[in-house]
């Protein structure tokens, strides 16, 4: 199976990356007001990597499969279809 567009990866990772870093600075935010720079980025990256590697990713790639295979040459998507 030919993988999705790299074009195409890089929309949906950014679904996934914008809101849960929205997320993660308003629920994280006050707790690690005044740490320094490496610890809040340290706690944060391995939030994101963590929540986007395990949850938001399998949604995102279930909810946007159809598109991510539409027009990939060797996908089973849309077999039959003029698409």
């Amino acid at each position: 199976m030919t993988p999705p567009p790299r074009w195409k990866m890089a929309v949906v990772t950014w679904l996934g990356v914008y809101p849960l870093i929205t997320l993660l600075l308003l629920a994280l935010g006050p707790l690690i007001l005044g740490l320094p720079i490496p610890v809040v980025t340290l706690i944060l990256s391995v939030t994101l990597v963590s929540l986007l590697t395990f949850v938001v990713m399998p949604l995102l790639l279930r909810a946007f499969g159809p598109w991510l295979r539409a027009g990939v040459a060797g996908s089973t998507a849309g077999e039959g279809d003029a698409s």
